[in-house]
């Protein structure tokens, strides 16, 4: 029985190793930031930032405020300050979302909706208050993008704003859904997907076990189908955390619940009873830690932000962000993400074919050279009868001769 125990152990270390090694100190690393001005103020404050941050933030100078929402909106900066009195970019017609809104808050860390909602214009349609030069300073993010790191850049430009004497306006260019206010149920429904789809790989590997792999195969896709439609449903009529390309959603899911199942599948072939431990390594331990769900690659050290550049949670969580929220920019990358871990899954189910089927033959094979030393064995131990003498015609004519010599 203990040996059972060595599983749930390992996922406890494993478990712990992976979320407190990329949640427990988040902190910005290279976080890209831009300073809106082309005077020369606004470069020496944003080179005055960079120093100060000592790495943690990279600070660029944008000449506009509408290429510091276009990059906002690339996902190229996570937060773009406007200082007071700059008079570098127009303050309308360049503040909203892809769906035509845009939220104000006149104190960091406060939001409120500023003009219009989604309904097909363009971005030019919203507007932030005031026009011409900024009479207070103003911060752009995207909260679409990751809360928290809006949350850390308000932080940082905060005091800033104290020092020109005037409470910080926080724009957000890219908010989320009005049900899902810190964009972080993308993340959630990621974790629901993938228990969905890893707990139903030890169903098909362990109960399905006899069935040929092409069918447990087959189950896998099957299965991934129900998953992502599942996934859809929470996204959508249920928790709403999505207002509008809930299709595109329930691709990506399928993509990724696939991916997830057929290489669990396949997995199940050589790792056995090992495999849940396996999957939940690769889909939880570093799969959920480095989606950027919660926190962004900039915001964790090196290893899990590496990782965020092609595991399939990241593909899944920045593709529903970039599909939803971002107009599609980016969007091909991520999908190419989730189709390659798809294409994983289909190699290594094949991989475990081959092996199964060399395994059957040496299986046979060895039954045959058993079943052969077995009966050369049971030859070798069980002595032949004895032969019956056979007479010949000399024995005959003895015994005639015999039989004449007795009657005389």
């Amino acid at each position: 029985m203990l040996t059972h125990l060595v599983t749930p152990l390992l996922m406890c270390i494993g478990m712990g190793l992976a979320y407190l090694g990329a949640f427990a100190h988040p902190a910005p690393h290279h976080l890209p930031v831009a300073v809106v001005g082309s005077s020369r103020s606004a470069q020496l404050l944003a080179q005055s930032i960079n120093d100060k941050a000592g790495g943690d933030l990279e600070v660029r100078t944008v000449a506009h405020r509408s290429t510091a929402v276009d990059q906002l909106k690339r996902q190229d900066i996570f937060g773009a300050y406007v200082p007071k009195g700059d008079g570098s970019g127009k303050r309308h017609g360049d503040a909203g979302d892809g769906n035509g809104r845009a939220r104000v808050s006149g104190n960091a860390g406060a939001t409120g909706d500023a003009g219009a909602t989604g309904d097909g214009r363009s971005a030019g349609d919203a507007r932030s208050v005031g026009a011409g030069n900024a009479a207070t300073p103003e911060l752009l993010v995207a909260t679409a993008a990751s809360d928290t790191s809006a949350s850390v850049v308000q932080k940082i430009f905060t005091p800033l704003a104290a020092q020109q004497g005037a409470p910080l306006k926080v724009t957000d260019v890219a908010p989320t859904a009005d049900d899902d206010p810190t964009g972080q149920g993308i993340f959630f429904l990621l974790v629901a997907i993938s228990i969905g789809s890893y707990a139903s790989v030890a169903v098909i590997g362990g109960a399905g076990a006899v069935l040929p792999i092409r069918l447990r195969a087959a189950l896998a896709v099957g299965t991934s189908f129900v998953v992502s439609l599942i996934g859809a449903a929470f996204a959508g009529r249920v928790f709403h955390l999505v207002d509008h390309g809930l299709w595109g959603l329930w691709g990506m899911a399928w993509l990724y619940s696939a991916g997830i199942l057929l290489i669990g599948t396949g997995l199940h072939t050589f790792l056995k009873r090992w495999t849940t431990l396996g999957v939940m390594a690769l889909f939880v331990m570093l799969n959920f830690t480095s989606s950027g769900g919660i926190f962004r690659p900039e915001m964790q050290n090196g290893f899990f932000a590496a990782l965020h550049s092609f595991w399939n949670g990241a593909g899944f969580v920045e593709g529903v962000r970039s599909h939803v929220y971002f107009d599609g920019y980016g969007l091909s990358g991520h999908v190419w993400t989730l189709a390659l871990w798809l294409v994983v899954g289909v190699l290594m189910v094949g991989v475990a074919a081959l092996a199964e089927r060399r395994r059957r033959s040496a299986e046979a094979e060895a039954a045959a050279n058993a079943a052969a030393v077995a009966a050369a064995a049971v030859a070798a131990t069980v002595p032949e009868p004895a032969p019956k003498p056979v007479r010949g015609p000399v024995d005959d004519g003895v015994e005639e001769e015999l039989e004449e010599a007795v009657g005389v």
